[in-house]
């Protein structure tokens, strides 16, 4: 598994866009993209290894809601993996809850990464509850 992103959840994509590269710099920002099956916002922004993804709630019944009316911040780990389907089945049988099945990316397309599976996985037993897993190539 390799570390792809870290989810941090905020309010407005563009305001922390501004707060945040006002102190450090990045490779690149792509151009914030509706995720229709999150009803959310996304925005990455590269570093040499690692992206950070900024999530925004789209609208009010979105799943990350809540979690920005709380003050929003750190929300998952994403990790790459080659099968996604054994790294999920993996994770089911050691406790982990599967919050969505492997699925397409879709909206992913304007952020370079096409075709790819995504699943959510809950584990209550990490200090990180939510991890995200996508296939590391296109499906």
């Amino acid at each position: 598994m390799k570390l792809h992103h870290i989810g941090i959840v905020v309010k407005n994509i563009q305001e922390s866009l501004g707060e945040i590269t006002n102190y450090l710099d990045f490779e690149s920002v792509t151009i914030p993209s509706f995720i229709t099956l999150q009803k959310v916002n996304v925005c990455f922004l590269k570093t040499n290894t690692v992206y950070i993804e900024l999530i925004e709630p789209a609208v009010e019944n979105s799943p990350v809601s809540d979690f920005v009316k709380d003050g929003g911040g750190f929300h998952h780990l994403c990790f790459e993996v080659d099968d996604i389907n054994r790294k999920v089945n993996e994770l089911r049988d050691k406790g982990g809850i599967v919050l969505s099945p492997p699925v397409p990316t879709t909206g992913w397309e304007k952020l370079g990464f096409e075709n790819r599976l995504a699943s959510f996985i809950y584990l209550d037993d990490l200090p990180f509850k939510l991890i995200e897993i996508i296939s590391r190539h296109n499906s």
